[in-house]
């Protein structure tokens, strides 16, 4: 039989939660939920109101992925959906994750969560800017840390703030939170900072994905901020082959240059230390126009 559960006044049916995910930690279907349901205030706080795509791995990552940016079969009538511009003259739905019994809904179906830099009320008007850092072997998130140093001077030179995350995969994202501004206004400006970044630190930092220039450097990803683009949001689960989170760290701890890995354990004590840290990038105040 398959449990029904309710959240918040929803009936929801979750399936195989005995069912091993991540068979490296043993990490069953049951625990994600779990973890989901006791970090919902941190990660739909970064999700409100943004169309989600889904990265789907009903079998674990070593099973077949699948990304879609469409509602899954089956999606509950009260899981909101909203219409957003899928091209110049296409419009389609996304299903917009706003409560918890939305989060747990979705989290049953095993999925990461990737969000646009834009709201669902103004698609390809970003309020925040990414930089995807992408360490080529034998590169690792170590020397993301130096790039996201140089970075965030950089940013800091022309008034902008920039906050760190691990992406829960093998490297680091950096967001800055930015007053409404045109995706392809943020896309060139995140560009340029990254050409600037490859001048400066010519031995670490690509702006280009040339694979045969990518061993033991940095590609800095710009392209994440065009308005079709999507990034891993903040807290969510990855799937890889240890449970691993996409986890908001300190400066102090990318300063230390550490190898920067965390997995479902580690979040709630983390919260509760450091309480949100990216919470500045909902806070309306620290949103800064592009130079």
């Amino acid at each position: 039989m398959t449990p029904i559960t309710e959240v918040e006044g929803r009936r929801l049916a979750l399936t195989n939660l005995d069912k091993v995910l991540h068979p490296a930690t043993g990490t069953t279907k049951g625990e994600i939920l779990h973890y989901y349901a006791t970090t919902a205030g941190a990660i739909l706080a970064h999700i409100h109101n943004r169309p989600v795509s889904f990265l789907r791995y009903p079998d674990g990552p070593d099973g077949q992925l699948f990304f879609t940016k469409n509602p899954p079969p089956g999606t509950p009538s009260w899981v909101r959906t909203v219409e957003v511009p899928r091209s110049e003259d296409k419009q389609a739905r996304q299903v917009v994750v706003q409560d918890l019994a939305s989060l747990v809904w979705a989290a049953n179906l095993v999925v990461e969560f990737h969000v646009p830099q834009w709201t669902a009320d103004e698609p390809n008007i970003a309020d925040r800017m990414v930089f995807d850092l992408d360490p080529g072997a034998p590169a690792t998130v170590v020397e993301c840390c130096e790039v996201a140093l140089w970075l965030r001077e950089r940013l800091a030179a022309d008034g902008l703030h920039a906050y760190a995350k691990t992406s829960g995969s093998k490297g680091m994202h950096l967001l800055v939170p930015l007053e409404p501004t045109p995706s392809e206004q943020v896309s060139e400006y995140a560009k340029s900072l990254a050409v600037e970044g490859e001048a400066a630190l010519p031995g670490l930092v690509l702006h280009r994905m040339t694979r045969a220039l990518r061993p033991g450097k940095v590609f800095v990803d710009h392209s994440q901020n065009a308005a079709r683009k999507t990034t891993a949001a903040p807290y969510t689960l990855r799937a890889r082959t240890e449970p691993t989170v996409s986890t908001p760290v300190t400066w102090e701890e990318v300063e230390a240059r550490q190898n920067l890995v965390f997995r479902i354990g580690d979040i709630a004590p983390r919260l509760e230390q450091y309480g949100d840290l990216l919470g500045p990038l909902i806070n309306l105040n620290r949103a800064k126009p592009l130079p």
